[in-house]
């Protein structure tokens, strides 16, 4: 305590010296600001419009003007126009770099706006919206950039307390000839009906749908936009104000809040609805420094404030952010919703959601019950066929907590997780593949899939599912992955078909570069996307402005980078452009033995190639695949790896050959540039127009944007016991598992744990497609004890090229036969 004395009266001392020199040094400045405006004045330069004068403005009124007391004004009205009064007429002016977000907040509301309204989700033609402490009303000029303010609202109002800021308010309408009601009163008395009577034009109709009816929720006289621009720290009685906007709030309305804040990581620990918390910790120093900095202005940074908003609204978006240019002052954009709407409809989604992800039948809950009696497990269903969406569900909703924000989302593809788990932090806040290595073709012609299927496949970059989808259309995809951020790589490629037109779609995923990715991250992908996977990406925007490729990101971003810049430092760049380009296999052929000894250099295999960093940092590769890529080796009498008697002396030639035993069937036996996009990727950081995935042509554009095209996709962020083991039994037809099983340690029981979870969860004669680094894995023989056929479909032996990609030895497919 003694330190933490010291430190805040050390940031108090620091303030006070500085304001000690800066008063004279200020009068100083007037002074020749006062001489500057006479000489302007006879030159009939407008002085008012003077930058200097502005900010003097501003910084005499924050920090060294008294607060004086106007006896006709009180309480915190009193207060505001004391701080505002001589500074209203320059606030705009003096606000733009310190105020950072307000647009962002602007346009996630417009965008989800803009969605709510081409799903009919209005409860009348145009939506109303009030601007809470909207000051000079700047947010609501600022909105016309993303919306057309008088023609898309029925009615806009601005609230503030500051008869100053109200009359600038006042101005601007008039200048904009906007019919914009400002009116200058305490939020937690504002009612629209007080002013709604008036506008005959404006006022909604009484209609009200049943769920909500059911629930005492009424429809008139409510907002469907409510906005706090740097408002909320600013208002002693927020928790008033904060129940006040949720009674105002329509049962399908938005609130948009952006404003400071300082919160510790520790704060959050267990909320399971604040949509997620990327760059929300800000450290002890800036927590301490930024609290003592703005109290001083009557600004109040207590995590408090936040925490009761994302108490009493469900959570849509957040987005925690610096202002950087300003000392790295920390500030939020909420974007909310009203949680009663959606408890009102709870029941239904609960059961809708939970069936989704479990393949069990949906369950009407009877009419008339207890609110919570019809959410708790039915006798009839198997706890473990419930999923853990709905248990958490259940767990908010008995403790009057928000749902997790999945629940408040505008697709409910993405099931709820636990970001906060060790499992899910491991990754380090990225992905590994922005690209997918298997061959969907393959995938294809293995399982003929149909519209009848039901498939459970790993998620990697998403690229194989969504050519499942545009192929044979399943009837449903359960996508699953233990890395959060390849499901937020899936969700932004589905919200792309989604939102966008081709031309975005492919400048993002094909060229892998789009200047404008953060205007269409924020006015189009919003609301397709799940909150943390928004975060993820608006703190990721640079991996699409940059001048650098989107897929040299990610853990393989890394092999790609390394094969450009070899190329460079070798001089081979016009060699591998035109091993890229070749139009023939016997020109490919040429000029891949001219780059063969750089690519397959034993030295660079020695030296990095080799390595367990690389294998597993750039290539994914895990040290229980390594161990059956050795093994193998070993075994085959024509690999140099058979005549090593210790596994620890076969390393090194073990990857060489796996290597080789790669890419020069491929060199060999396809063609780059027509066909084989997966190495034209890896060699050129993007695709072209002739050699691409199939979901980033044209046709499949046309197919994935129809509006039901994901309606059957479920991304689960789990592994894959965890998503099984919770099915209903016998209802998935294929399961797509890659090379998953690689990566269990031999001597531990979670293969036969995953093998007897696939049983269950499999139709008769259901199957299971895996691709492995060996021959013949340990875990075939696992299979073929719990009630499996297995069957090596291909098989790569040296010299061989079993698909395009040609990267693992084995392809299985095993085939349930028996009850266990």
């Amino acid at each position: 305590m003694a330190v933490l004395t010291f430190l805040l009266s050390s940031l108090s001392t620091v303030r006070s010296f500085a304001t000690f020199f800066m008063g004279p040094l200020l009068v100083l400045a007037g002074l020749l600001l006062l001489l500057y405006a006479a000489l302007s004045s006879q030159s009939k330069i407008r002085f008012s419009y003077s930058p200097v004068l502005n900010f003097c403005t501003f910084f005499y009124s924050s920090f060294l003007k008294p607060h004086s007391k106007d006896d006709s004004l009180v309480g915190q009205q009193g207060a505001l126009e004391s701080f505002y009064k001589v500074q209203a007429n320059v606030y705009d002016e003096t606000r733009k770099r310190l105020l950072c977000g307000r647009e962002d907040m602007l346009a996630l509301a417009a965008a989800q706006l803009n969605f709510q309204a081409q799903q009919g989700l209005f409860r009348h033609s145009k939506p109303v919206w009030v601007d809470i402490g909207g000051g000079t009303g700047y947010n609501i000029e600022a909105m016309h950039a993303f919306l057309d303010v008088p023609e898309f609202f029925s009615a806009v109002f601005l609230v503030d307390l500051s008869p100053s800021l109200c009359a600038v308010a006042k101005r601007r309408f008039q200048r904009l000839g906007w019919d914009v009601k400002v009116v200058c009163e305490d939020a937690r008395t504002f009612r629209l009906e007080d002013h709604l009577e008036k506008l005959d034009d404006a006022k909604p109709a009484a209609r009200e749908l049943p769920e909500y009816a059911s629930a005492g929720i009424n429809w008139v006289y409510k907002a469907d936009l409510i906005t706090m621009s740097y408002s909320l720290s600013m208002i002693p009685d927020y928790y008033t104000v904060v129940d006040s906007i949720v009674r105002l709030l329509a049962p399908t309305g938005l609130i948009g809040v952006v404003d400071f804040y300082v919160q510790s990581i520790v704060e959050t620990a267990g909320r399971n609805y604040v949509g997620g918390s990327l760059n929300r910790h800000v450290n002890w120093l800036g927590r301490v420094f930024w609290r003592a900095w703005f109290d001083c202005d009557r600004v109040n940074l207590e995590g408090a404030r936040r925490d009761y908003l994302e108490y009493r609204f469900g959570t849509k978006k957040i987005m925690d952010q610096r202002n950087y240019l300003l000392g790295g002052i920390p500030y939020y954009v909420f974007l909310g919703c009203h949680c009663q709407g959606v408890y009102a409809r709870s029941q239904d989604l609960l059961e809708t959601v939970d069936a989704s992800c479990t393949e069990s039948p949906q369950i009407i809950p009877a009419k008339g019950h207890e609110f919570l009696l019809p959410l708790l497990p039915q006798p009839a269903i198997a706890l473990e066929t419930r999923s853990k969406a709905y248990e958490s569900a259940i767990i908010n909703l008995s403790s009057n907590l928000p749902l997790p924000s999945t629940f408040y989302q505008s697709h409910q593809a993405r099931i709820y997780y636990d970001e906060q788990l060790k499992k899910h932090t491991q990754f380090n806040g990225d992905y590994l593949y922005s690209f997918a290595w298997e061959d969907p073709r393959a995938d294809q012609r293995l399982l003929q899939i149909s519209d009848n299927d039901t498939i459970l496949c790993l998620t990697s970059g998403g690229d194989n599912l969504l050519e499942y989808l545009v192929t044979a259309s399943p009837r449903r995809i359960h996508a699953v992955d233990l890395n959060p951020n390849q499901n937020h790589l899936l969700e932004l490629k589905v919200a792309a078909f989604q939102a966008l037109p081709y031309c975005d779609v492919w400048k993002m995923f094909g060229e892998g570069q789009h200047p404008d990715f953060r205007r269409l991250l924020l006015d189009k992908l919003s609301p397709h996307m799940s909150s943390q996977a928004f975060q993820f990406w608006a703190k990721h925007v640079g991996r699409f402005t940059s001048s650098t490729s989107f897929y040299d990101y990610g853990g393989s971003g890394h092999a790609i980078r390394l094969v450009r810049s070899l190329a460079w430092l070798s001089g081979l760049r016009n060699e591998i452009q035109k091993l890229c380009t070749s139009k023939t296999r016997n020109e490919q052929r040429e000029i891949w033995g001219r780059i063969r000894p750089m690519i397959l250099s034993r030295t660079l295999h020695w030296a990095l190639v080799g390595t367990e960093w690389f294998l597993w940092k750039a290539a994914g590769v895990p040290a229980a695949q390594r161990q059956l890529i050795i093994r193998d080796a070993m075994d085959l009498p024509c690999q140099e790896t058979s005549r090593h008697e210790k596994v620890s002396d076969a390393t090194g030639e073990a990857m060489w050959d796996y290597i080789v035993n790669t890419l020069d069937p491929v060199a060999q036996n396809t063609l780059l540039s027509e066909d084989n996009y997966h190495y034209l990727l890896t060699l050129t950081g993007r695709y072209t127009r002739r050699c691409h995935p199939l979901y980033l042509g044209s046709k499949a554009h046309r197919k994935l944007s129809q509006p039901h095209a994901f309606s059957g996709l479920r991304i689960h962020t789990d592994e894959i016991n965890e998503i099984i083991q919770r099915f209903k039994p016998a209802t998935l037809t294929i399961a797509i598992i890659m090379d998953s099983m690689d990566w269990f340690d031999p001597n531990s029981t979670a293969a036969c744990t995953q093998v007897r979870a696939l049983h269950r969860a499999l139709k008769p004669k259901g199957r299971v497609l895996l691709r492995s680094a060996g021959l013949k894995p340990w875990y075939v023989a696992v299979f073929d004890t719990l009630g499996f056929s297995t069957k090596r479909v291909a098989a790569r032996l040296p010299g061989m090229c079993v698909d395009r990609v040609n990267m693992y030895a084995s392809t299985w497919i095993m085939t349930k036969v028996d009850d266990l």
